[in-house]
C-alpha cells in the first residue's frame, strides 16, 4: 500500500478523522497539519486501518 493510502480505513474512522481534523482547525491549526494530526490520532486510537474480529485485543 502506497504511503499515504487510506483505503484500509472503514467509513468510521474516515468520519472520526473529519470530526477530529475539524477540531483541530477550530483551534487555529492549518489545514493540512491538522489532516495530518487527524489521521496519527485516529491511528493512536485504532491502531490504524481496517481490524476487526475475535482475537484483536491481545
Amino acid at each position: 500500500m502506497p504511503k499515504g493510502e487510506k483505503s484500509a480505513y472503514t467509513d468510521k474512522q474516515k468520519r472520526q478523522v473529519q470530526h477530529i481534523e475539524e477540531g483541530y482547525e477550530k483551534k487555529g491549526v492549518p489545514e493540512e497539519e491538522a489532516k495530518r494530526r487527524a489521521w496519527a490520532t485516529e491511528n493512536k486510537i485504532s491502531g490504524g486501518g481496517k481490524k476487526s474480529g475475535a482475537g484483536r485485543a491481545h
